[in-house]
């Protein structure tokens, strides 16, 4: 018998619902996830953003992921605004099959 939730490193749960990822300080990929979807919201809001509302993407602090039609994370992204530390929630999805990926969503998080 073989475990789908096997022991991947991400830390178990229901098929279809969202699993924890461990491990972020040495996951490349989740990070790299983290500073896309820094860059990709400074890009779509360039204009509106100016020089003091620039974000520095500093690291993911928390992670999960789901399968849905591609890979949906979201991400707790630390960053750097006006020299003050700031928490952002992030969704992306992610296409392995077409080497896409979308940023869905990027908002101050909100506790």
């Amino acid at each position: 018998m073989v475990s789908v939730l096997g022991d991947d490193g991400l830390g178990g749960g229901k098929l279809g619902g969202r699993t924890e990822i461990i491990d972020l300080k040495t996951n490349k990929e989740v990070q790299d996830l983290g500073k896309y979807s820094v860059d990709e919201y400074s890009l779509q809001h360039k204009g509106e953003l100016g020089v003091k509302g620039i974000l520095n993407f500093v690291e993911v602090k928390e992670a999960q992921m789901q399968v849905v039609s591609g890979i949906k994370y979201y991400l707790k992204v630390n960053v750097i605004q006006n020299g003050m530390s700031k928490i952002f929630d992030a969704v992306v999805v992610v296409r392995p099959w077409d080497r896409s990926k979308e940023l869905v969503q990027f908002a101050p998080y909100a506790n």
